[in-house]
C-alpha cells in the first residue's frame, strides 16, 4: 500500500533575513503565468540505464525475508505466494491519459530487468486489474491509503463488497491468481505513476515496506518514486526457478544464497546478514505524527523530537535515523530556519554514505536552496540546485525537478542572468504539469517560488524584477513544445 504523501517537495514557510509568507502575490511573478496562457505539454523522461545493486548478498538475503514473509502491520505471512506462470494486466475505470504509457513501460521494465513474463490482457479476466477511481471514494475504504493493493478481486467493487470477509486476507494466500490495484483518478500523473510502480511491484511481489531500506520503493517514506535497481533485483529472486508459491520461510532463507550469488555475483562479499530490527511501532506512530500536515508545528516537533530520541536509542545508523533528522528539520522549517537546516544537513550526511541515498539528499538540496533563494544567496541557491537536478532526473521526479528548475530561475534571474532564468523557467512547466497535474497547482508553486525570490531581493536590497514583455509566453510554448523528450 502507498500511502498519502508523507511531504510536499518545496517548504511553503521560510524565514529568511525576515519571516516570509507564502506569496499572496508579488511584481516578480512572470506575466505569462500570471495571465492564465496555456502552460506546455506534459513532459516525459528518457530511458534510465539501471544503476548496479552495491549491497552484499548477505544483507539482501536479509531484507527479502523481511520483505517477503511480513505484512506492513507487522503480522507474519506463512507461505511465500507468487503468480506461477505469465501474468496479465488490464486498467479499468477512469483511466487518466498518461497512465497507459506509464503502465506499458513499467512492464516493459520489469520484463527487461527482473525477468517476469507481464503483458497487457487481451481477452478474459487479467491476472491484475487496475482500478482507477475518485480518491474520495478510496478514502471512505481506505483513508491513509494514496493507492493499495488486494487479492482475489477484480475490482474497487468487487473490494468493497468482500473487504469484511476472508477473502481479502494476503496471510490465507498460497498462490496468486487474481488481483485487483486501486489508483486514484483525479491526481497528478506521477502520483498515477507512483501508484503503478508500488502497487503493481506489491501485486506481483513482495508485500511489506521497510523503512530503513534506503535504496527501494518498498519504503513508506516515499522519496523513491519508481522502482530501483535493488527493487528489480528483489522481483527477479520472487520468481527465481528454484522458488515456488507455498514456500515457508526457512525454506526460501536455505534457497536465497545460492539464487543471490547466482543472480549478483558482485554481492558475493561483505555483510554479515545479522538482524536488523523492524521499526517499533512507536517511531512508526512518531513518523505519522510528524509528517500529519493537520497537526500544530508544535505537536510535528515534538513527534520528530520523539522518532529521533528512538532512533538513537535503538542505535540505527540506516535510513531511520537520517530520516528522523529530516522529518526535524520539515518541522522546525516555520519557526527556526537554523534549526532546520541542520537537521537537513544531519539527514544529508548519512544519506551520502547510504546506497540509494542520493535522490534522498537531493531533497535536502531542495529545501537548503529555498532557504538561499529566500535569504538572497542566490548564488548559493544556483550550486544546490545545480548538484541536485541530475540526481533528480535519474530518479524521474518530476515534482522534485520542476520545483529546482523554478528555484534555478528565480535565482538566475535575481543575478540579472535573463537568459537562464527564461530557460530554466521553460524547462520547469511541463516537468511540472506532470508532477502537480493542474495549472492551477502548477502556478501556484510558481508564485510560492517567486515570493521566497522577492524575500531574496530585499534581503539584498534588490528592486522587483521587471515583468516580462508581452509576447514572451507564446515563444515560451514553442520552445518548451519543441524540446520535449
Amino acid at each position: 500500500m502507498r500511502i498519502l504523501p508523507l511531504f510536499v517537495p518545496v517548504t511553503l514557510l521560510l524565514a529568511g533575513c525576515n519571516t516570509v509568507p507564502p506569496a499572496q502575490g508579488s511584481m516578480n511573478r512572470p506575466a505569462e503565468v500570471t495571465a492564465g496562457t496555456p502552460l506546455p505539454p506534459l513532459q516525459s523522461f528518457a530511458p534510465v540505464r539501471p544503476a548496479a545493486v552495491t549491497r552484499s548478498n548477505a544483507d539482501i538475503a536479509r531484507d527479502i525475508l523481511d520483505l517477503e514473509f511480513r505484512m506492513e502491520s507487522g503480522r507474519a505471512l506463512p507461505v511465500l505466494s507468487r503468480f506461477e506462470g505469465p501474468i496479465s494486466v488490464a486498467m479499468i475505470g477512469e483511466v487518466p491519459p498518461s497512465a497507459p504509457s506509464d503502465l506499458s513501460r513499467v512492464m516493459s521494465r520489469l520484463r527487461a530487468e527482473a525477468g517476469i513474463d507481464i503483458r497487457s490482457a487481451q481477452t478474459g479476466t487479467a491476472s491484475v486489474a487496475i482500478d482507477v477511481q475518485p480518491r474520495a471514494a478510496m478514502r471512505r475504504a481506505v483513508p491513509s491509503a494514496a493507492c493499495f493493493v488486494v487479492p482475489r478481486v477484480g475490482s474497487f467493487a468487487e473490494y468493497l463488497g468482500a473487504r469484511n470477509s476472508g477473502q481479502t486476507d494476503w496471510a490465507t494466500l498460497a498462490r496468486r491468481d487474481r488481483v485487483a490495484i486501486i489508483v486514484p483518478s483525479d491526481t497528478s500523473p506521477q502520483e498515477v505513476r507512483d501508484c503503478l510502480h508500488e502497487e503493481l511491484a506489491q501485486a506481483i511481489g513482495p508485500l511489506n515496506d521497510l523503512y530503513r531500506l534506503s535504496d527501494s520503493v518498498f519504503n513508506d517514506d516515499n522519496f523513491h518514486t519508481v522502482l530501483t535497481s535493488f527493487d528489480m533485483l528483489v522481483l527477479r529472486v520472487h520468481y527465481d526457478r528454484a522458488l515456488t508459491s507455498g514456500m515457508t520461510e526457512a525454506e526460501v532463507a536455505a534457497r536465497l544464497p545460492a539464487i543471490l550469488s547466482r543472480l549478483n555475483p558482485a554481492g558475493d562479499h561483505g555483510g554479515n546478514g545479522g538482524s536488523a530490527q523492524m521499526a517499533p511501532r512507536a517511531w512508526v506512530d512518531a513518523v505519522e505524527a510528524a509528517l500529519n500536515p493537520r497537526g500544530s508545528d508544535s505537536a510535528r516537533i515534538n513527534a520528530a523530537q520523539r522518532m529521533l530520541a528512538i532512533a538513537r536509542a535503538q542505535g540505527w545508523q540506516d535510513n531511520r535515523l537520517a530520516f528522523s533528522w529530516f522529518a526535524l528539520g520539515r518541522a522546525q522549517v516555520g519557526r527556526d530556519v537554523t534549526a532546520a537546516s541542520t537537521a537537513f544537513r544531519q539527514a544529508q550526511a548519512i544519506w551520502q554514505r547510504l546506497p540509494g541515498g542520493a535522490i534522498r539528499s537531493a531533497h535536502v538540496d531542495m529545501q537548503l536552496a529555498a532557504f538561499a533563494l529566500a535569504d538572497g544567496r542566490f548564488a548559493e541557491a544556483l550550486a544546490l540546485t545545480a548538484r541536485a537536478i541530475p540526481v533528480v532526473k535519474g530518479a524521474e521526479n518530476a515534482a522534485l525537478l520542476a520545483t529546482l528548475l523554478m528555484i534555478q530561475s528565480e535565482a538566475n534571474s535575481a543575478l540579472g542572468r535573463d537568459q537562464q532564468a527564461r530557460a530554466a523557467r521553460l524547462d520547469s512547466l511541463g516537468w511540472a504539469r506532470y508532477g502537480f497535474g493542474t495549472d492551477t497547482l502548477v502556478r501556484a508553486r510558481l508564485s510560492d517560488i517567486a515570493g521566497l525570490a522577492a524575500s531574496g531581493r530585499r534581503c539584498r536590497g534588490q528592486q522587483p524584477a521587471p515583468k516580462p514583455r508581452q509576447g514572451a509566453g507564446n515563444d515560451r510554448h514553442r520552445r518548451a513544445g519543441s524540446g520535449r523528450n
